[in-house]
């Protein structure tokens, strides 16, 4: 499998802009339906003064069919709530957006509703009782502006019907009843004077709908900037925590060699004639100290971008002979086999790079394997080059498979890590990312290990020459178990 080797940079990117108004039209919806219980409310309190105030001016049955639609009506929206309370209150989102989009008609019909005593007032009771119903009508709307303007859909819906629907009811009642020409003109006044209204309620809501808005807008990017915040404390807490391991690891690294180093020199300084036998450990010392050095100095090169590429061709035939020169003398003083499996190739790489990258898995692959051997192998796909190092060593769990491309990180129950600084595999990883290259890992414990250092297609387009066929590989492993 693919293995994630380089942390994660937690770099705070902003939400797209639909992502943005998405949250945004969710959180207006969320105040419409806030305000729908009140709307609701101030309905049940109106509906018996406006039927008491019209008892006796308006015939019964068309007063009680109203009465009986006004019901409905408030039923229908009390049980709208509802069903927004239960499923929609605690989703954001589309899902909202989808709600409003299938009920936003019913706010046209509660605006219906509030136009229809116009109709069956106007011309028809006394001018107190009509001087009501207009002050109702008023009401309705400058409720709307409070009630309905977070969501423009809404609010649009609900005005439009309510002063067209009043406006068709004075056309209707002055063409079916007739009048003298100061009706006409009255009723003229009144439509001129009711699309006033409508234009100032239209205006008042969209400078409320915009208000509603540019609110929401601010705390999402409020909250935008909280969340970068935490994410940078966050990093810098972990960058802290990064340095303080490393160095102590550094330390505890190099006092052990260091502190080696020491003794072997008092003792050659007071035991001269044992210098045959203390000379190979002092060495040994010194060679510790230096790989940690050459490690450290190769991770600051890496992370500070100071690490140079340079790109040829690569013989891979070459390479695999220059590594198994450096690397069998090691692995027979285990009694391990080092085998090499690849026909005559060209590749394009940098050949210190790749020879770093191989050398340390190689390395890796030594220090963990007591039986058995350890393959070092080409094979070809059709879209990439793939290098391998197979060993018959302990293996790794699946938890620890990507904390061993981390600094200083060595399981500790395995053989092999007490001499081992951590920094082998943590290199890998930052030169295969460099490379454009990717790692897998494969591996079962007590049974071995695979990495795969997988080079795309795109990064051989200046190969010179034909690559090889796919490498069969499965009667070198049983060689080697």
């Amino acid at each position: 499998m693919l293995v994630d080797t380089q942390p994660a940079t937690h770099q705070h990117v902003p939400a797209s802009p639909e992502v943005r108004d998405e949250w945004i039209d969710s959180q207006l919806i969320g105040v419409l339906m806030d305000n729908a219980s009140m709307a609701l409310l101030a309905a049940v309190l109106v509906i018996p003064g406006l039927i008491f105030i019209l008892w006796d001016q308006v015939a019964t049955p068309l007063l009680l069919g109203w009465l009986g639609m006004a019901l409905v009506v408030l039923y229908g929206r009390f049980k709208l709530v509802e069903v927004y309370r239960l499923r929609y209150d605690s989703v954001e989102g589309m899902q909202r957006q989808a709600f409003m989009r299938r009920y936003v008609w019913t706010w046209g019909a509660v605006g219906a509703l509030w136009a229809l005593p116009v109709a069956m007032t106007y011309l028809q009771t006394t001018l107190q009782t009509q001087f009501v119903v207009g002050l109702a009508l008023m009401g309705y709307g400058l409720l709307s502006l409070t009630a309905f303007s977070a969501w423009a859909g809404a609010f649009h819906a609900y005005i439009n019907s309510l002063v067209g629907t009043v406006m068709i009811s004075l056309l209707g009642v002055q063409w079916w009843l007739g009048g003298s020409r100061q009706d006409y003109r009255m009723t003229m006044v009144l439509m001129f004077l009711l699309l006033v209204f409508w234009f100032l309620l239209r205006m008042a809501g969209q400078r409320l709908n915009q208000i509603h808005r540019s609110s929401f807008e601010l705390q999402f990017s409020n909250q935008e900037l909280i969340d970068s915040l935490t994410r940078q404390t966050q990093a810098s807490l972990r960058a802290v925590a990064t340095k303080n391991r490393f160095l102590a690891s550094a330390a505890h690294d190099l006092r052990q060699p260091v502190h080696a180093l020491s003794l072997y020199a008092d003792w050659l300084a007071t035991e001269p004639e044992m210098a045959r036998e203390i000379s190979p450990r002092i060495l040994q010392s010194t060679r510790a100290i230096n790989e940690l050095f050459d490690s450290l100095f190769d991770l600051t090169r890496i992370d500070a971008g100071n690490y140079k590429v340079r790109l040829q061709n690569v013989d891979v035939t070459q390479l695999f002979a220059d590594l198994a020169l450096q690397y069998e003398p090691i692995a027979a003083g285990k009694s391990l086999k080092l085998r090499t499996h690849a026909r005559p190739a060209v590749i394009w790489a940098d050949p210190v790079v790749l020879r770093r990258i191989l050398g340390n898995l190689l390395s890796n692959a030594i220090k963990h394997t007591q039986r058995g051997g350890i393959l070092l192998a080409l094979r070809q796909r059709p879209d990439m080059l793939v290098l391998e190092v197979w060993d018959t060593g302990v293996g790794i769990a699946r938890e620890h498979q990507q904390a061993i491309f981390q600094e200083f990180f060595r399981v500790s129950q395995h053989q092999g890590t007490e001499d081992s600084l951590g920094l082998g595999l943590t290199i890998v990883s930052k030169l295969a990312t460099l490379m454009g290259y990717q790692l897998a890992l494969r591996s079962e414990p007590g049974r071995g290990s695979v990495f795969r250092v997988m080079l795309p297609a795109y990064t051989q387009n200046s190969v010179s020459e034909p690559l090889t066929p796919h490498v069969l590989l499965s009667s070198q492993l049983m060689e080697l178990r």
